[in-house]
């Protein structure tokens, strides 16, 4: 089967919806259902669950699991071993009907080690700082750092 993808021998890529020029290294495990656009880089160890979808050109660094419910916009960064959370109340062996939506949106860069809490959305070109805890929505633009995470300043350009 010919694909215009690159995918590492050592990865399990289930899907078959992965875009043109996307590159997917080792361990990395995307499930069947998962949508993943053009010109992404998904960096070592990266799981990717069944009801994901992420836009072109995205970039997510080693460590990173996306769970049901979450969406990356295009031009989205992700750090390594950023936490995101699709359960607002787990407990072990009881499954919600459905799964709080986690939206990032275009442009929007999360920094390494950020834990982000289920429901909430990232605005386009906003940035969060390395570890912060987001437990609700970022504006866009906004600069978030701390936990919980809090509005430090806005973007003044895209450079």
């Amino acid at each position: 089967m010919s694909r215009d993808y690159f995918c590492h021998p050592q990865a399990l890529v289930e899907s078959e919806q992965i875009g043109a020029g996307t590159r997917i290294w080792a361990f990395v495990h995307v499930l069947p259902g998962a949508r993943i656009g053009a010109d992404c880089n998904l960096c070592d160890h990266v799981f990717v669950e069944n009801e994901v979808v992420v836009g072109d050109r995205v970039t997510i660094k080693n460590g990173v699991q996306l769970w049901d419910g979450i969406t990356l916009e295009d031009d989205v960064f992700v750090g390594p071993n950023v936490t995101f959370t699709n359960d607002p109340w787990p407990r072990s062996r009881r499954r919600p009907d459905s799964w709080p939506k986690l939206v990032v949106e275009r442009g929007a860069s999360i920094g390494g080690g950020a834990t982000l809490l289920p429901g909430i959305v990232v605005g386009s070109g906003a940035m969060v700082g390395a570890g912060a805890v987001v437990t609700r929505s970022v504006p866009p633009r906004a600069v978030v750092v701390g936990n919980p995470g809090r509005v430090l300043r806005y973007v003044e350009d895209e450079g």
